[in-house]
């Protein structure tokens, strides 16, 4: 028994051996003979072979032009698949039979000066054979005389599909068939018309049609398949189509192709796995990165020539080239078609040429016409960005107006020349610093510098170097501050109380941050190990006192005993990680210092690496910092300058 996928797998292994295996080559006055010669070599029936035409045969007339047919001949694969197959059960498998064509057989009566000639061609599939009677009755249709009865019956049986004469006639060549040839459709297309011969008259071969059209300027395209069909069975006094040229077909143009939306107003949105569309990506921008391949120029065709049946040969235009269409910050590749990407940026057609652009500028605020923006630049934003929409850039964002309860992240720089106004959920953060007038409510985070002129009220500010806050209104009232080198104000904190600003200096405070949430994980790490132990232990005195658990009980045992070594791995984990930043924040020497230029309230709080204080007295114009792990309060240090002068000349002033 085989089922029916090692059923597929036979099938598919022999369509892959096809031509593996052997053939054989055979030969016959015509194609049917060949094959039937082909089909007995193979030992299978004619309809189970598959072959290919080497040579071409033709009949000739009287023996002169004769050729025999010669084809490459192999077993159909599905008839070697069956053979090859071990025996199963079909089951309900239905075997679709093989189509059929059936034909009868037939025969074809010609006249020539020498006699009458009739040939009898085999039948297909379940067609009737000729008989002697219908071949008498075609030969009395032509009044052939002196026919000899025995000749044709061997012709019938045999049924050759050779002519073979079996009678005479009193020829008269005055009434042989007439054909005339006529060339339409500007030399494109031959037609033949034949007139029947008259009593006595000859009919025409297909050799004698085919020196006629070539006798008459008919040298190309001729159909001889066709031809000879029409020397069989002859259609008179109608315009038969014979041959036809070819028409010159012109190259096709060069033309681009582009990898990207060429449509710039296009809006492609996006839909989330739960079939919902945020209109807020609205993916206006075409991103792309450095030597990305933008377009490729398909180059223009050559055109084929044309000829007509006279053999005029018919020119064809070449198709016509294009300039490659090159802009900005893009080149070509040594193939000469494909542009690619000279930088990161947005790409775009401006003239007809392909530009890459390194800023991408939003005229006006980023709202619910533009979407958020992801862009693998510079993003210049001329107006706001309203709450709930984010900005995203792998270079600087600068906005002119304000930043509302919005999310930005640039791998660059962030300027706000107004101000971070983030209701207590907006967020900024930039690879390298932040600029603005004022930051309230909002979490911001730098790489670099945090320069503000006006005030920052009630943020989480994070700086992996500096904050500045300088300028007429420089307050920092509220809020977690944290830097590594320093944080620089007018007024730190609020004379009013209510108000916790906390000001951590000498430290990363990514670092700090990782540290914080190390310490909280190993708490609670603690916690759970001690849960289990308590448990564990419970189980195992119990077992002490009644010298075995229950199957339940036993079972918990052993997954607390897992749990416990699981737990423990764990935690030892957790304090190598600790252990690993505790010294890396030891090691930094970093001299962390916190300044106020005007005034310092009470009720700040002063953190320098490990040691903290809380501020009880007012001061004026100080700076704090650590000496002999003790917070000192010294003379005021201004910042330096260039911290003050943001990029592009923008200043905190």
């Amino acid at each position: 028994m085989v089922d029916f996928v090692r059923l597929q797998q036979l099938m598919k292994d022999r369509l892959e051996s096809d031509r593996s295996i052997s053939s054989v080559e055979a030969v016959g006055a015509d194609l049917d003979e060949a094959v039937a010669s082909a089909a007995s070599l193979l030992n299978v029936t004619i309809r189970h072979i598959e072959y290919e035409i080497i040579e071409r045969g033709a009949k000739g007339f009287l023996g002169t032009g004769k050729k025999e047919w010669r084809i490459r001949a192999y077993p159909k694969v599905e008839e070697r698949a069956v053979a090859e197959m071990p025996e199963m059960d079909l089951g309900s498998f239905e075997v679709a039979a093989p189509i059929l064509v059936d034909k009868d057989g037939d025969v074809f009566v010609h006249i020539s000066p020498e006699g009458a000639f009739v040939k009898v061609v085999p039948p297909l599939g379940k067609g009737r054979r000729a008989t002697d009677r219908q071949a008498l009755e075609a030969l009395n249709a032509r009044a052939v005389r002196e026919i000899d009865e025995d000749i044709v019956s061997r012709a019938v049986k045999s049924a050759e599909g050779e002519y073979v004469r079996v009678g005479s006639i009193i020829a008269n060549p005055a009434n042989d068939a007439v054909i005339t040839v006529d060339i339409a459709d500007q030399e494109m297309k031959a037609y033949l018309y034949a007139q029947p011969p008259g009593p006595g008259g000859c009919d025409l071969s297909a050799e004698t049609i085919l020196s006629f059209l070539r006798n008459n300027r008919v040298v190309f395209g001729v159909d001889e398949e066709k031809v000879r069909v029409f020397a069989d069975r002859p259609v008179y006094n109608e315009m038969t189509p014979v041959a036809e040229g070819t028409r010159p077909i012109n190259g096709r143009d060069a033309y681009m192709q582009y990898n990207f939306e060429v449509d710039q107003s296009r809006v492609r949105l996006k839909e989330s796995s739960n079939g919902k569309v945020d209109f807020k990506d609205l993916n206006i921008i075409q991103n792309v990165v450095e030597s990305q391949p933008l377009a490729r120029k398909v180059p223009a065709e050559r055109g084929q020539t044309g000829k007509t049946v006279t053999g005029k040969v018919l020119p064809a235009k070449n198709g016509r080239d294009i300039p490659l269409p090159l802009g900005k910050n893009v080149h070509v590749l040594d193939d000469q078609v494909t542009i690619v990407a000279d930088m990161n940026g947005q790409v775009v057609i401006v003239g007809g040429k392909v530009n890459v652009e390194p800023v991408y500028t939003v005229q006006g605020d980023v709202n619910l016409r533009t979407g958020n923006i992801i862009f693998l630049g510079t993003v210049l934003i001329t107006g706001n960005v309203e709450d709930g929409f984010s900005v995203k850039a792998a270079g600087n964002i600068e906005v002119h107006g304000t930043v509302g309860k919005a999310d930005l992240d640039a791998e660059g720089d962030v300027i706000v020349h107004q101000g971070i106004a983030g209701k207590s959920a907006g967020s900024v953060r930039a690879g390298r610093s932040i600029w603005a007038r004022f930051i309230e409510n909002a979490h911001v985070e730098a790489g670099a510098l945090v320069v503000v002129s006006d005030g920052i009220i009630n943020s989480q500010v994070d700086a992996n170097k500096k904050i500045i806050c300088q300028g007429k209104r420089a307050h920092i009232v509220g809020g977690h501050l944290r830097a590594s080198e320093e944080i620089n104000a007018k007024i730190l904190g609020s004379p009013v109380s209510g108000t916790e600003t906390i000001c951590e200096v000498g430290f990363d405070p990514k670092s700090k941050e990782k540290l914080d949430s190390l310490s909280e994980r190993k708490t609670a790490t603690e916690k759970q190990l001690e849960e289990i132990e308590l448990n564990l232990q419970t189980l195992v005195n119990i077992k002490k006192q009644r010298k075995s658990l229950p199957e339940d009980k036993e079972a918990a045992l052993r997954d607390f005993v897992e749990r416990r070594q699981f737990t423990a791995v764990e935690l030892a984990k957790t304090n190598k990680e600790i252990e690993a930043v505790q010294n890396y924040l030891n090691g930094l020497k970093t001299r962390g210092k916190v300044s106020a230029s005007a005034k310092v309230y009470p009720g700040v709080k002063i953190l320098i690496r490990d040691i903290k204080d809380d501020v009880k007295n007012e001061y004026r114009a100080v700076t704090f910092v650590l000496e002999n792990n003790l917070i000192r309060v010294t003379k005021y240090e201004e910042p330096d300058e260039d911290v003050k002068r943001g990029p592009d000349g923008y200043t905190a002033d």
